[in-house]
């Protein structure tokens, strides 16, 4: 090795030994006679001290010395002079007299400053992503995932897991998000695609006879991205034979015990709740309810109904639903502080927001006279309003009034400061719909995916084509303070039960053939009870690590536009190599 030490390891215990450290320069500061710079690895910083007293050629060099300059450095260890320690470092109570220098390399000025307090585009973070690793923060954040998968890996090998890796070039089979399509050479015309997961690979395991599966699995999906989606992302993928989903919650939160506790120290009390959709729905607007905090909505759907406010009688008459809420202690909200949340639910797609002040025993609004008192007595019981609270509703078609009114009892929840940023809280969301409806291509669809069992209570209203929106899977999700980190279910494992699956959702036979072909075929030779899991491993490290994207977590992350300004990818190709893939662009 170059190096003896570390620039992180050195100590007081280390005084009067001679080392020899290498990395980069932090900063230089030159006080005349001496020059001071922080040299700095992956594993830490510590201060070097340049002395024309211990040379006058060495000394010359460090003025040299610029940022980002990669060095080696040989000297004795001592003791800080009184008054200059710094305590908040491992390494501030020590500096290294050097006896000699040598420059490595040579840096250009950096874009930005290597520091963790930077001000700077995440586009230009992304730009220089080499750069930005070098910070702290980032270093951290690598070692913590190296350390989580570490701790998966750990746990699963002593339950008998098998780490089996599944192909990533394979069949294009196009139900969900849209595939990421490779076009194969030797198969002119041919395209492979990049796998949305290893679903079908996984199943094929169980079908082989390898009860207990996992694997850090790489997905690809083109869908529109945000703060918490990439085209390319990581999962921790399981799927074991002959069990419940018992025993997948069970292997789930052993897994979540051990990661919480190993990566960031917490201990975490199972079981987790159990929350089923329906009651998610109803409690909290959506099906990955933030249990941190309280302000649950109220349908006063039946409350209303008979009401002479034709906004909301006429939208229950149509199947909607009227979605309330209590903003605790805001009955003073101004008249522009009302008309922002009303912009602010327009977004999901409200058409607007209805508003009561709860005061002097009873409910005041500017639409009050269109409700009977009884009717605003019931609401204001509803909501369990008291004076100097107001309640919030919204009247529209149940997935906009649920969308609207979850995503503002969201914007209460940190406006008002109920949510304890400190704490963890799994929930368990089960009983999934197996289906739902798509009004752009007007039929049924895979709530999770076609591959998802059927609820038994409800398997008489799948066979008869019925109620189909009513019919319950076996599928789960694990929420952690309002984010899906894992979904799963209990897969179909009949070939007769998975082709009524994809009739009901409109792929014929030949269809199903063409895609599925070979897992129905598998299905023929004795395919096992199996279920399995998947938990987002980029959006677990967000949690640990307290930020707000999951690009701070991964190392070379796209842009909100899949674009990867480091590298200038995705970019056009040689003529050449569109000719042997036999593709011709359409300008």
């Amino acid at each position: 090795m170059l190096r003896t030490n570390t620039c992180g390891e050195l100590t007081d215990k280390f005084i009067n030994q001679t080392v020899t450290l290498c990395g980069w320069v932090g900063s230089r500061r030159d006080h005349g006679n001496l020059i001071f710079i922080d040299l700095r690895d992956a594993y830490g910083v510590t201060q070097v001290a340049f002395s024309p007293e211990r040379g006058e050629a060495i000394h010359k060099q460090a003025e040299e010395l610029r940022p980002e300059f990669v060095v080696k450095i040989k000297g004795k260890v001592a003791k800080r002079p009184a008054g200059t320690e710094n305590p908040k470092m491992p390494t501030g109570l020590i500096e290294i007299n050097a006896e000699s220098l040598e420059i490595l390399n040579k840096a250009a000025t950096p874009p930005f400053e290597i520091t963790d307090n930077i001000v700077v585009t995440e586009e230009t973070r992304l730009k220089y992503r080499y750069l930005d690793l070098r910070r702290s923060t980032m270093q951290k954040n690598m070692r913590l995932r190296h350390k989580a998968c570490k701790l998966a890996r750990d746990y699963f090998d002593e339950l008998g897991f098998v780490e089996v890796e599944t192909p990533i070039l394979t069949k294009s089979t196009p139900e969900g998000a849209r595939d990421y399509l490779v076009p194969s050479r030797v198969n002119p015309g041919m395209f492979y695609a990049l796998p949305q997961s290893p679903q079908l690979f996984k199943q094929i395991l169980m079908v082989s006879a390898f009860d207990r599966y996992f694997q850090i699995a790489k997905c690809f999906r083109d869908e529109d991205l945000r703060a918490d989606r990439q085209p390319e992302f990581t999962q921790f993928d399981i799927e074991m034979s002959f069990v419940t989903e018992d025993d997948i919650y069970e292997i789930s939160e052993g897994l979540m015990k051990k990661l919480f506790k190993g990566a960031i120290g917490i201990d975490l009390k199972v079981p987790f709740p159990r929350l089923k959709y329906a009651e998610a729905m109803s409690r909290f607007g959506c099906d990955k309810p933030d249990t941190r905090f309280g302000l649950e909505l109220v349908e006063i759907t039946d409350i209303i109904k008979g009401c002479q406010f034709k906004v909301f009688s006429d939208i229950v008459k149509k199947g909607g639903k009227v979605i309330a809420i209590n903003a605790k202690g805001c009955g003073s909200y101004s008249r522009g502080q009302v008309d922002e949340l009303i912009e602010f639910v327009k977004e999901y797609g409200a058409k607007g927001l209805a508003n009561f002040k709860s005061e002097k025993g009873s409910l005041a609004s500017q639409i009050d006279k269109f409700f009977s008192k009884e009717e605003l007595s019931a609401i204001k019981n509803a909501l369990s309003a008291q004076d100097g609270d107001m309640i919030f509703t919204v009247a529209d078609k149940p997935k906009i009034a649920y969308d609207a009114m979850a995503s503002l009892r969201k914007l209460f929840g940190k406006r008002l400061k109920l949510t304890d940023e400190k704490a963890f809280n799994f929930i368990w969301v089960t009983d999934f719909p197996l289906f739902q409806y798509s009004e752009e291509e007007k039929r049924w669809v895979s709530e999770h995916h076609p591959f998802t069992s059927v609820h038994p209570d409800d398997i008489g209203m799948l066979e008869k084509g019925k109620d189909l929106g009513n019919v319950r899977s076996r599928s789960y999700d694990l929420v952690i303070n309002g984010t899906e980190i894992g979904s799963g279910s209990i897969r179909i494992h009949e070939r007769k039960l998975q082709e009524l699956i994809f009739k009901t959702i409109g792929i014929s036979d030949e269809q199903a053939s063409l895609r599925f072909g070979f897992l129905l075929d598998a299905f023929k030779y004795g395919a096992p009870p199996h279920g399995g899991v998947a938990f987002g491993l980029d959006r677990l490290m967000t949690l640990f690590v307290g930020c707000d994207s999951i690009r701070d977590v991964i190392a070379f992350p796209k842009t909100q536009k899949a674009f990867c300004p480091m590298t200038n990818a995705p970019s056009e190709v040689d003529e050449k190599q569109l000719n042997e893939l036999s593709i011709k662009l359409k300008k």
